[in-house]
């Protein structure tokens, strides 16, 4: 059964054997708003996250009001103020709620227009939301570029879901594009992508630096009251810092009377700053009555530490770390290992 009429100068029309609802001529399609047009939306948000989905309500609207536009800006006998009553006229018809078009002014190429119960708005409303959606708005907003001929955004001034009679949103000539936006959250998520990168590797390079200092220059307990340390690699600020304080807070621990220093690992790496650092915590190992060996100096060491001009009196240097523990068992009065 075919059926067909006219609202409002716009006609109607259904085929049911066919499954064609058409509206102004074309093809159309109805669904219910508070259900089926939420869940649509409920759906995109809930894939794409609040961020992408605004953006994608946003650039739909624009990009399908930008068609309108310029289909009607093709119809020469029409100006800019009767295309846009025309075109307002024909959303009022299919539901799309009121619309008044207010202060057009072809000059500046501006319009404020007023929204009252539009299909988006009982979406929002059904979705529970605070503030309106940006399709109708960016909708408008591509129509105008249409009209006007040149790219044209919005402002929204007035909300009808934050409880005023109607929606007043401005429109005014703008750099500010859908594409532009998209390029922009794009920028946005590779930012915020990189900081999450860059904070994993921040966390990462903080536990792999713990594990260093745990494993790098540990101290062994060789016999009783003998502690070595080899000295492994480069000793920054942060690698100095830690073996000054583990040193000094572990030598009570172990009772130790000697503590001996395994420079063998550090032949390729060693600097004034690192001679300096092993005359320090062995100075202030002194004073808590520890004495310090030195082992595994080879000549190239041992001609550096005499060039540094740091005084390294009351040390004992020995070549192997074998001589220097036999040393120390002798000193303490023990048989040797």
């Amino acid at each position: 059964m075919d059926s067909r009429f006219k609202v409002g100068g716009l006609e109607f029309e259904w085929e049911l054997d066919k499954g064609y609802f058409g509206f102004d001529g074309q093809d159309a399609v109805l669904f219910w708003i508070s259900s089926a047009m939420k869940t649509f939306f409920d759906t995109i948000e809930e894939i794409s996250g609040e961020e992408a989905s605004h953006l994608v309500f946003e650039t739909t609207g624009f990009r399908q009001g930008l068609v309108v536009g310029e289909n009607f800006e093709k119809m020469k006998n029409l100006d800019v103020e009767e295309a846009a009553q025309m075109i307002t006229k024909t959303y009022i018809s299919a539901g799309w709620g009121s619309c008044e078009v207010r202060n057009l002014d072809f000059t500046t190429k501006s319009v404020v227009i007023h929204i009252k119960d539009s299909w988006e708005y009982k979406v929002n409303r059904a979705q529970n939301k605070k503030e309106s959606g940006p399709f109708l708005a960016a909708h408008y907003a591509g129509v105008f570029s249409g009209l006007f001929e040149t790219n044209i955004w919005y402002r929204v001034v007035q909300d009808q879901l934050k409880g005023n009679e109607f929606s007043i949103i401005e429109y005014f000539p703008s750099d500010i594009t859908a594409t532009d936006n998209i390029h922009a959250l794009a920028r946005r998520k590779e930012s915020l992508q990189i900081e999450h990168l860059e904070e994993i590797v921040k966390q990462k390079t903080k536990e792999l630096r713990e594990l260093v200092n745990q494993l790098s220059s540990p101290i062994i307990p060789v016999h009783e009251g003998i502690v070595v340390i080899p000295l492994i690699g480069k000793f920054d600020e942060e690698r100095s810092e830690n073996l000054m304080v583990k040193t000094l807070t572990s030598l009570p621990q172990y009772n130790a009377d000697f503590l001996i220093f395994d420079m063998t690992g550090i032949e390729n790496n060693i600097d004034t700053h690192t001679v300096n650092l092993i005359k320090k915590v062995g100075s202030a190992a002194s004073l808590s009555g520890t004495q310090t060996v030195l082992v595994g100096v080879s000549a190239k060491l041992g001609i550096f530490i005499a060039q540094s001009g740091i005084d390294f009196t009351g040390f004992e240097f020995f070549q192997t770390l074998q001589h220097g523990i036999h040393h120390a068992l002798a000193q303490a009065g023990k048989a040797t290992l």
